[in-house]
């Protein structure tokens, strides 16, 4: 069969074998039922494989066809990004980098590292999508995003991570509380309080690191609130409902409803690292690497 036949045949085939079920698949491919089970069988004849088990009311893909599922994925995202990329080429652009990031790394980190690659690399064009930690490794496996920030102590083999600031971390209190950077001395101080905290879901790794500050300090918090997001911490933290700890890098002096007292001397800390895909292909990526 030709190529462009041959890769007609294998998106057609990831649609059935995602969906299992060939009217749903033929739906979504704009082709007839029909049409569809002979351009599969054809592909089963032409590979030698038998990629699904058929019974009456139901589809099974063989392990065969599941191997090859997650093989033909992965290549025709490669595929993807290389057309892609010779499109950007095309239009005088050198390249597109994705990134993900919690949002700490966008106080500073980020945006240093993103000035000094423009300055030396400025036709290529940059996205960036916040997400979460897990979420950005799950992105960084599927080449949806090429570099990642995260808070995260443990990453896959597949991932490479290193660090690029290990930061304090900061009590974060309404502006009217009593306690202030002249009278604290532990954390303890605040063992009444409530605490709003990132969600572990978020990050395991860095909640379980809060948490060991609370442990050595001797008292297990009250948890009233979890969130995602920094500036929910801020208006909940500024309307007397709790108060909270967050890395250094989101400090913020300009808001008026909240005050912060770094803990400096604790032996946690936070750290952001970038991380990325072994295989990832992607020639700006090196580029980018290089100017860390």
């Amino acid at each position: 069969m030709s190529n462009q036949l041959e890769i007609r045949h294998l998106k057609y085939f990831l649609a059935v074998a995602e969906d299992l079920h060939f009217r749903k698949a033929a739906e979504r491919l704009f082709i007839s039922q029909p049409g569809l089970s002979r351009q599969i069988k054809q592909l089963e004849e032409d590979l030698g494989i038998e990629l699904f088990l058929r019974h009456n009311r139901k589809v099974e893909l063989t392990k065969a066809g599941m191997y090859l599922q997650g093989e033909i994925t992965r290549n025709l995202k490669n595929l993807d990004n290389i057309i892609n990329h010779a499109k950007l080429i095309n239009d005088g652009i050198a390249g597109n980098l994705k990134l993900g990031y919690v949002g700490s790394a966008m106080q500073q980190i980020i945006p240093d590292l993103l000035l000094k690659f423009k300055l030396h690399h400025p036709n290529t064009a940059l996205s960036l999508k916040e997400m979460d930690n897990e979420r950005q490794i799950h992105a960084l496996i599927s080449e949806d995003i090429d570099i990642g920030f995260v808070r995260l102590e443990r990453v896959p083999d597949s991932i490479v991570r290193k660090p690029v600031l290990r930061e304090n971390f900061c009590l974060v209190l309404p502006v009217k509380h009593p306690l202030t950077e002249g009278n604290f001395k532990t954390i303890k101080q605040l063992k009444d309080d409530s605490f709003i905290l990132f969600d572990p879901n978020y990050s395991t790794s860095y909640y379980e690191k809060v948490m060991h500050i609370f442990q050595d300090a001797g008292f297990t918090p009250i948890v009233s609130h979890n969130t995602i997001h920094a500036g929910s911490i801020y208006k909940l933290v500024e309307n007397n409902f709790g108060v909270s700890i967050v890395p250094r890098s989101l400090l913020n002096e300009n808001l008026k409803g909240v005050r912060f007292i770094e803990l400096k001397n604790i032996p946690h800390k936070t750290t952001l690292s970038l991380v990325w895909s072994k295989a990832n292909r992607n020639p700006i990526l090196k580029q980018f690497l290089r100017n860390i």
